[in-house]
């Protein structure tokens, strides 16, 4: 009883601080609370659940120079053996459009040509995120043989020192630590603290001096085998900096509008609140992957 009552108070403290700028309250429990963009204007892709604030869609132009952004990450031996062929298409009206997931129009380059691309829009900053990677882990790990992951950094919560950890990760990936250090990175802000925008103890925001700086990043790469100084030097390079715009105008033309979104193949996004859980957004990520690589 008592390990019991532990657990729901931890998951209660995990939704709390998910929602703490923003929810999404349309989906049962477990599905956990999305972090969300500021408001802004409606976009013209298929609209969002009510509780959600959608963020303005861009052209396919913009997306289209900007599909190199998010790269897929390396798949592991371990998960290339793991792989299993597509399942096959079957529609029996669980999963619904505009419910649980929502088309991207128009369809949007991924910069994978040959596979079918599942990306995972987040933030290392965001709580939601945090709760929400490892399932993104077994999301990798579950793909079909025709599909990859990749992930999209996003900048829109300035307020939660996302633009660092943008800037962050496409440093770390032209090092080629980005991941690696992936999951430690998320222990770093939300275990240990070391690279933490808020009061762990306390769950709220600390003053924005005390917000850790590029500088404390590189160090934290360090222990990857990164010379602190090049980190630097590349996270504030033109490269870079070209990345984070990309990065920006993906964000607007997916209508991903909080974190974490599973976006696939440019075409269908969704959230875990909208999937209905963790392990729903397993399985709503197989059935699209399978809906797309069937034409449908």
């Amino acid at each position: 009883m008592l390990k019991r009552l532990s657990f729901l108070c931890a998951a209660l403290i995990a939704l709390a601080a998910c929602s703490h700028n923003g929810s999404d309250s349309s989906a049962p429990q477990p599905a956990p609370a999305q972090t969300s963009a500021p408001a802004a204007p409606a976009s013209a892709t298929k609209p969002a659940p009510a509780s959600t604030v959608q963020a303005p869609a861009a052209g396919s132009t913009a997306a289209a120079s900007a599909s190199t952004a998010a790269a897929p990450a390396a798949a592991s031996t371990a998960a290339a053996a793991t792989q299993k062929p597509t399942q096959p298409f079957v529609d029996n009206g669980k999963w619904v459009e505009g419910k649980n997931y929502f088309t991207i129009e128009p369809q949007q380059p991924t910069g994978n040509p040959d596979k079918i691309a599942v990306t995972e829009a987040f933030s290392y900053a965001c709580p939601a995120c945090n709760a929400f990677h490892t399932t993104a882990d077994q999301i990798e790990k579950s793909l079909p043989s025709n599909a990859v992951m990749t992930y999209l950094p996003v900048s829109f919560r300035s307020d939660e020192n996302f633009p660092l950890f943008q800037r962050a990760y496409y440093a770390a990936k032209a090092l080629g630590v980005a991941e690696k250090a992936h999951d430690a990175i998320y222990d770093a802000v939300w275990k240990t603290g070391e690279l933490a925008s808020d009061d762990l103890t306390t769950g709220r925001p600390k003053p924005q001096s005390a917000w850790p700086t590029i500088d404390d990043v590189a160090k934290f790469y360090a222990k990857y085998g990164v010379d602190p100084k090049q980190f630097v030097a590349v996270a504030n390079s033109f490269s870079v900096n070209t990345q984070m715009k990309r990065a920006d105008d993906m964000v607007k033309a997916y209508g991903v509008d909080g974190t974490p979104s599973i976006i696939v193949n440019g075409k269908y996004r969704f959230t875990p609140g909208s999937a209905g859980g963790y392990a729903q957004s397993i399985e709503l990520t197989q059935w699209l992957i399978a809906k797309e690589a069937a034409g449908k």
